[in-house]
């Protein structure tokens, strides 16, 4: 017999392997974390040419086709007529993929560029102006709930740039009614980390479209807060994963919203609490490794 040798084509197989079923134990452990998907659902997939969103569309189907429920999904696009935008690349793409989908043409692009002046930032008013319209698209196909492809690390940029820059401790979630009410909304990514998303793109060979809007902005506090978050994430492993994981173990009774806890009207009940503060001890979790422990000595 002979042996199967470790070649770097073996081991890169095994890899794309992992990193398929990593991706889509995510997308599904979300789905059913959060409630996402449900019976008879129509979920409208928010598709730009970007490899977020691509490879959303890509896990969704996968996962209908094996999910114990029934649910349809139709892609959607919005053309927001960018000077140069490859107008065909999408519509073969979805063509292939055999699903309904819609192409919205709308001329934001014009919008944006003649409202907000050279050198502000263009990604709010393109945001708002993308939102209404796929909403508006959402009922006119009937689609029960709305998927974007934002993902865990787009949801910690979220967290930092509202402390940094709104004062708010606010993130992203995975699952939302639309401000409009009518609604819901789905980030079935939320587990996933963007460098995984960039590995499967290039395995699936998504056709992406650059965005010539905020994508060629390269001084957006974003791009910046990606970058310091992306520098954390090299020198100091599994920082990432516990700043994400605090999203979802919030102590309100700990932080400082007086509409979130009732601090003004707190009294001692004389009754032993363990989620009670410790008053002037330092949690054990934030102590310093014992390695790195300084000794103090008495002066002589």
């Amino acid at each position: 017999m002979s042996a199967v040798l470790d070649t770097p084509t073996n081991k890169l197989s095994v890899e794309l392997q992992k990193l398929s079923k990593r991706l889509h134990r995510q997308v599904g452990q979300a789905v059913v974390d959060f409630n996402m998907i449900e019976e008879g659902d129509k979920v409208m997939v928010c598709v730009s040419g970007g490899k977020d969103s691509y490879a959303l569309l890509d896990i969704l189907i996968n996962l209908r086709a094996r999910a114990p429920i029934r649910f349809d999904i139709v892609a959607v696009n919005l053309d927001q007529k960018q000077p140069g935008f490859p107008e065909h690349v999408l519509p073969a793409y979805l063509e292939s993929l055999g699903i309904p989908f819609h192409i919205e043409n709308q001329d934001t692009y014009s919008i944006v560029k003649r409202v907000i002046p050279e050198g502000k930032t263009m990604c709010s008013l393109c945001s708002r102006l993308r939102r209404g319209i796929l909403y508006r698209v959402a009922g006119e196909l009937g689609a029960t709930k709305i998927a974007l492809g934002h993902h865990r690390d787009d949801m910690l940029q979220t967290l930092f740039m509202n402390m940094f820059f709104g004062a708010k401790l606010k993130g992203m979630p995975a699952k939302l009614v639309s401000d409009d009410g009518r609604n819901v909304v789905l980030r079935p990514l939320a587990y996933v980390n963007e460098l995984d998303l960039e590995r499967w793109a290039v395995h699936r060979q998504f056709p992406i479209i650059p965005c010539t809007l905020c994508g060629s902005q390269e001084n957006l506090q974003r791009v910046q807060t990606k970058q310091m978050l992306r520098d954390w994430d090299r020198r100091f492993p599994g920082r990432i994963e516990n700043m994400f994981n605090a999203m979802a173990h919030v102590v309100p009774s700990h932080l400082m919203d007086r509409n979130l806890y009732p601090f003004t009207t707190l009294q001692a009940t004389g009754v032993a609490d363990a989620a009670g503060d410790r008053a002037f001890d330092d949690d054990d979790d934030c102590a310093p490794p014992a390695a790195s422990t300084i000794t103090f000595r008495p002066s002589t």
